[in-house]
């Protein structure tokens, strides 16, 4: 049996704009509260070169979705966005249904610029409510009340936009199992086409890590993912990534190319780029200059690391992405993103299968219920 070649996969584009109005106690993304005016210009300056200098990973693909995230994306004037997305454009081929996605805050600030940044590209914003409960809000951080996030969805739903998203976060400090259905009732009410439900977590070098808010215990946990399950179920919400429901026709194509191990490249403050090098059959990944200072220094080059992934971590990065799907795994997708055979996987997946943690066919593996619910018990053993 020949051994399989490295095949390139889709390619995406991650924009990091990395200033915040205020850093959130749970935040753990590369974001620096503002302090004066945004050098926008200078920064989408620097954006392009730091797209150019990459130009040659693009290998002759089309780019099939762009997301700009942060920090937030938001505080960025619709001029800004517009010649941000204009250099792009200048610069890459896009699919003609490229799926164009801005993260943005629910403030008002931030809402009354939606149609600008509809105008100058944009076919889907992902809106931060995080809670509908301004007690919830104020612990988080937030600076935007319940009503704003109404008005943000219902303003949202009324753009030319092919599709939105709402964030919402459960496990919440202190948040009771009806607490955190009413969030969800109210979310799901306002009728976004996507919803990303998430639990809070605590990250090392948070504010939360260094003063921990009291969350509900496990149990609690999962009788909160239990029934918002059913509830998002129910109102036609299809959950096809752990933390991602959507209406049919309505997913995000970029997360799911993450999630399906495929190219991406990231420009912008601590971006991360992983690309496949087709004719020296091997994967890079690659990670921008962190600070906002740094990045604008002309003098200063903006890789900050360059490494190739080794081929014994192929595997684990692979099933770590793809299984957060709720959808069988292509044997032939795994061959073709990652240059090993489906047997030297199948030979890795073995305790996971006499576990019953997993299935197997000619064609796909698939988690089982089991499975899903035990996922880093199922990357274990890939480690074992």
């Amino acid at each position: 049996m020949s051994t399989p070649k490295l095949q390139l996969p889709p390619l995406s584009l991650y924009v990091h704009i990395p200033w915040c109005i205020q850093k959130c106690p749970y935040c753990d993304f590369n974001s620096h509260k503002l302090s004066g005016e945004i050098p926008e210009r200078e920064y989408v300056a620097r954006l392009l070169d730091d797209l150019r200098a990459d130009l040659d990973w693009v290998q002759g693909r089309e780019i099939t979705s762009i997301f700009i995230g942060g920090g937030t994306p938001s505080v960025f004037s619709g001029a800004a966005m517009q010649s941000l997305m204009d250099g792009i454009r200048q610069l890459l081929a896009l699919t003609d249904d490229c799926e164009i996605t801005m993260e943005a805050n629910p403030g008002t600030f931030e809402t009354e610029k939606f149609a600008d940044f509809v105008k100058a590209g944009i076919t889907r914003l992902s809106i931060g409510v995080q809670s509908l409960q301004s007690e919830q809000l104020s612990r988080l951080g937030r600076i935007h009340d319940p009503e704003q996030a109404r008005e943000a969805a219902a303003h949202a739903s009324k753009l030319p936009l092919k599709s939105f998203n709402l964030d919402l976060m459960h496990g919440l400090p202190d948040q009771s199992v009806e607490a955190a259905m009413d969030d969800l009732k109210q979310v799901i009410a306002l009728n976004p086409p996507h919803i990303s439900w998430y639990q809070l977590t605590i990250e090392p070098n948070t504010l939360f890590a260094s003063s921990p808010p009291q969350l509900p215990d496990e149990e609690t946990l999962w009788d909160i993912y239990q029934k918002g399950h059913e509830l998002l179920e129910a109102a036609g919400y299809k959950q096809y990534e752990v933390s991602a429901y959507s209406k049919p026709n309505h997913q995000s194509r970029h997360n799911r190319n993450y999630w399906q191990f495929g190219d991406y490249l990231g420009i912008g403050c601590g971006a991360h780029s992983k690309i496949t090098l087709e004719q020296e059959q091997r994967i890079i990944r690659c990670e921008k200059i962190k600070h906002p200072k740094g990045y604008l220094d002309l003098t200063k080059p903006l890789r900050y690391k360059l490494n190739e992934v080794a081929k014994e971590d192929v595997t684990f990065e692979f099933f770590m992405n793809q299984f957060r799907l709720m959808e069988p795994v292509s044997k032939q997708r795994f061959e073709d993103t990652t240059g090993l055979p489906s047997s030297h996987a199948s030979k890795q997946l073995d305790k996971a299968l006499k576990l019953e943690l997993l299935t197997e066919n000619e064609a796909t593996w698939e988690l089982t219920p089991k499975g899903h619910r035990f996922l880093n018990s199922v990357l274990d053993t890939l480690l074992d």
